[in-house]
């Protein structure tokens, strides 16, 4: 095919058809489309922007790029819930079990960290045997046993999107909502799904600054989610503040643990429940969000989801007595050091994006995707906002290599919190539904 023909037409803002946008990735996935022509293809796309039509062919082509996850009948729902990344943002370990417990089966397809977003598969490799990198096949017959899985894209799932985003990054054309709601869905269509829920994140330390950004790109998944065949709703949710009081791979994996145990952090448990109900209503499992959020909780609250995790974890090779035992640990970083208030007040702001910068810095996110992760670093104990705290109280912790690393830690940490002599009124968790 002439592609440099079809670059020029995305230039001059023209559409491309379904037939021609299937043609190029299938040539760029077997190697006979440079990757020079693919970045100005994609650097075409980000200022010209794609249509519905465009969009859908996109993602239908890189979902076909490959392997899609094929599962037997069964009259348990296929569902799944993407996060667009923030920091203490853990509600996929424990939502997985709880889903399983409801009846569904979750074929989780999850991906790593880059820069300060924390990444699923990251927090998993911190649990000793655990295996993230899993055979098509052993996905599937673990889904059907055991009701959930949590691992990564296979080498032949969706190759198109692993080479299309690599350029993209290289390129400068990641904030792209059209290349964004392609690679989301394209993976997320491949596991067959029959009801999906986004967490659409906005504020500092999100990859959506603006609540209207972030709104763009829900309705976009939403609407291209339902067109595809899959129930689609996204609710949109504040990044401003860290998610739970921990953040850090290891650390996030235990606070996952005590949530299991009935120990959640309040904003976490609103997430997975609604998360969760959301599910319940598109499945048609339950009649009224009420009624499902009621559900959800007391599948949580009966232990069964606390079991169903040990099954997950042991399916996927974890070590559980060494993982028992690391959870009875106060700490596994070697310096854990405490972030004293100067001031009594209470707790008007908590800024996500400087503790994802210093958690990145100790070691535990990376600037390049080939990055080590130290998986024992981390903050937690965090104050949250709209929360008294006395001079010299605590309002967080570092969990850092050595103590000069920890001392640079503090003095970033310090910054993060801002105080108010009175309460403000603090802005909703979750702001907006979307489900068309």
């Amino acid at each position: 095919m002439n592609f440099l023909s079809l670059i020029e037409k995305k230039r001059e803002g023209k559409v491309l058809l379904p037939e021609q946008i299937h043609k190029f990735i299938r040539e760029f996935t077997a190697g006979q489309i440079p990757d020079y022509q693919m970045s100005a293809m994609l650097m075409a796309i980000y200022f010209r922007g794609l249509n519905t039509a465009e969009t859908t062919a996109l993602t239908l082509a890189m979902r076909d790029s490959g392997d899609v996850l094929k599962f037997p009948k069964d009259k348990r729902p296929l569902v799944d819930k993407h996060s667009t990344g923030g920091i203490g943002d853990k509600v996929s370990l424990p939502l997985a079990p709880l889903l399983a417990c409801l009846g569904f089966r979750v074929p989780m397809i999850s991906g790593r960290g880059l820069g300060i977003t924390g990444g699923t598969l990251d927090k998993l490799d911190s649990i000793p045997g655990f295996q993230s990198l899993l055979p098509a096949a052993q996905i599937v017959k673990q889904v059907q046993q055991v009701g959930c899985v949590i691992c990564g894209q296979t080498d032949t799932m969706v190759p198109a999107d692993k080479k299309i985003y690599a350029l993209r990054d290289a390129s400068g054309t990641v904030p792209s909502i059209p290349l964004i709601t392609a690679s989301i869905l394209s993976k997320k269509l491949a596991e067959s799904l029959g009801a999906l829920i986004l967490d659409v994140k906005f504020g500092c330390a999100a990859f959506m600054q603006t609540k209207a950004d972030a709104r763009k790109l829900a309705r976009a998944m939403v609407a291209l989610g339902n067109e595809c065949g899959t129930s689609t709703r996204a609710i949109l949710t504040d990044m401003n503040t860290p998610l739970g009081r921990a953040a850090g791979n290891w650390l996030e994996v235990k606070e996952s643990v005590a949530c299991l145990e009935g120990k959640s952090p309040a904003d976490m448990m609103e997430l997975i429940l609604d998360c969760a109900a959301h599910l319940l209503i598109q499945t048609k499992k339950s009649k009224t969000f009420a009624d499902a959020r009621k559900l959800a909780g007391a599948c949580l609250n009966s232990g069964a989801p606390r079991a169903k995790w040990d099954e997950m974890l042991a399916a996927q090779g974890a070590d559980l007595k060494a993982f028992n035992r690391k959870l009875t640990l106060d700490a596994t970083a070697k310096v854990v050091v405490e972030v004293k208030s100067a001031k009594a007040g209470y707790i008007s702001w908590c800024d996500a994006r400087i503790i994802g910068e210093v958690i990145r810095d100790l070691g535990g996110g990376r600037l390049m995707k080939e990055a080590h992760i130290n998986y024992d670093v981390g903050v937690d104990q965090m104050a949250k906002p709209g929360e008294w705290v006395e001079k010299n109280a605590v309002l967080c912790r570092v969990h850092a290599t050595d103590s000069t690393q920890a001392k640079i830690a503090m003095a970033r940490l310090k910054t993060a919190f801002a105080f108010a002599a009175k309460r403000a009124v603090k802005a909703p968790l979750v702001s907006e539904m979307i489900s068309r």
